[in-house]
């Protein structure tokens, strides 16, 4: 495999990264394509850096994987935390060690900049993603989570 870079995401960056996401989104996770402008309108939002931003790995000029950060706080640990809420990687790129060199940069950036915690969640089916979790040194929370 060529050389990854990772990175932060920036401007140049938007159309590739919104069909990425797109791909993410719809492709991946099965999920309805956001309506109107609102995905370009979040990449915007995270390009500003203020409620969280993007890392992207990128091969030859393309990207080929990101993973977003958001920021929140913890009312138990009366600290910030970062939330991981996407990692991504296109299929071909899948085991090549892309993943690793994402999560490592969302984990160095929660280490350098004090967060308490990275936390991050993923669906109950995908078992491979678990699998890397583990692998990277996560444990499974004690919380449930519910959305409504």
């Amino acid at each position: 495999m060529e050389s990854v870079i990772v990175r932060k995401a920036k401007k140049e960056d938007q159309q590739q990264l919104l069909a990425l996401m797109n791909e993410y989104i719809v492709d991946f996770y099965n999920c309805p394509k956001p309506a109107g402008e609102k995905l370009e309108r979040l990449v915007l939002q995270l390009l500003e850096r203020e409620i969280g931003f993007q890392f992207i790995a990128e091969v030859n000029g393309n990207l080929v994987g990101f993973a977003t950060l958001y920021f929140s706080f913890s009312t138990t640990k009366a600290e910030q935390i970062v939330v991981m809420n996407d990692l991504y990687v296109i299929e071909p790129l899948r085991g090549k060690g892309v993943a690793k060199l994402l999560f490592e940069a969302c984990f160095a950036y929660k280490v350098n900049n004090g967060f308490a915690t990275m936390m991050w969640e993923t669906a109950e089916t995908n078992k491979r993603a678990q699998r890397f979790y583990e692998k990277m040194g996560g444990k499974k929370g004690d919380w449930i989570m519910y959305s409504i």
